[in-house]
């Protein structure tokens, strides 16, 4: 008789214990941004980060990047620790970070040149010409970034970060400069990319309507200094939503009014929270909001499912 075996797959991304801390000016003590972070992002899988300004999100992403060193703990990545950047790990920042230089395909053929540099000039340009075509860039090949619309450059510096084939994009709220029009047509964008090739994303955002539309989960983080996560929010709409039909599924209200009142109340309130003894911060609490039904067959708002 054969034995079989159950094959677990490791996460993709695994965050354990990370702090930040910073000398204070005076030299007196240190400033604790954030501390005691665990969260973990499985292959494939879009998770959104949310929280107000000064928690540390964009340091936390430096981290995950291996642009920063935490204080303490430690990221995995596919198994190994971080300690330095990857070509395996793409940023994409809230600026396009364009070399003003190049054209729209020299930098993208920039980036795919450092990952495989021994890949032939017309294999080269085949494969940028296939990520170019994939963020509607066709016939904008030659141009350089002041000859771009802001939106254009935002999609160039998508298509370099998805070109070099990453196991993980890390994109730091890359919408927030552009009009309403453009970063809807931008996320719409990336929302079938990142269908099409199962990319596993972690990205920061303060835009509610994004994270619901992008995420498959969203981590919430409370107020600086002294940051930790209040919860993890499982994204209870179907995968399929568009951002033309969200607001249309019975869930949409329930995680929608469960994440504002978790900015304007709990993000402050939390810390009188930690003394629970149900608050463990290797496991932070994971919910599911989801609309309430009456015995009428009527439809409210407010429910949550707590996950196991």
């Amino acid at each position: 008789m054969t034995e079989s075996t159950t094959v677990t797959q490791q996460p993709r991304i695994r965050v354990e214990g990370l702090a930040q801390r910073f000398p204070t000016p005076d030299g007196s003590g240190e400033t604790t941004v954030f501390e005691d972070i665990w969260f973990s992002v499985e292959p494939g899988e879009f998770v959104c980060l949310i929280g107000h300004s000064g928690c540390g999100k964009t340091t936390l992403l430096n981290i995950l990047a291996g642009l920063a060193t935490a204080s303490a703990g430690n990221v995995i990545v596919s198994g190994q620790e971080v300690t330095g950047t990857s070509l395996e790990r793409a940023v994409v920042f809230q600026s396009h970070a364009l070399m003003p230089w190049m054209t729209v395909m020299g930098n993208i053929a920039f980036a795919v040149s450092s990952k495989w540099p021994r890949m032939a000039k017309k294999d080269l340009y085949a494969h940028c010409q296939k990520f170019i075509d994939l963020v509607h860039l066709t016939g904008s090949e030659n141009k350089k970034p002041s000859q771009l619309s802001g939106g254009m450059k935002q999609r160039v510096g998508i298509a370099r970060a998805m070109a070099i084939e990453p196991q993980i994009m890390l994109l730091d709220e890359p919408f927030s400069a552009l009009d309403a029009l453009t970063r809807g047509s931008l996320q719409d964008e990336l929302l079938n990319i990142c269908k099409e090739t199962e990319q596993t994303v972690f990205m920061i955002t303060h835009d509610i309507d994004e994270a619901i539309l992008l995420a498959d989960k969203i981590i919430l983080m409370t107020n600086g200094p002294d940051a930790r996560i209040c919860e993890i929010v499982e994204n209870t709409l179907p995968r399929e939503r568009t951002r033309n039909n969200m607001h249309t599924h019975a869930n949409y209200y329930p995680v929608r009014n469960h994440l504002i009142e978790f900015l304007v109340n709990r993000s402050v309130s939390f810390k009188d929270e930690l003394a629970s003894p149900d608050y463990d911060p290797r496991h932070p609490p994971v919910v599911g909001p989801t609309a309430a039904t009456d015995e009428a067959g009527e439809t409210g708002t407010g429910a949550l499912r707590a996950q196991a």
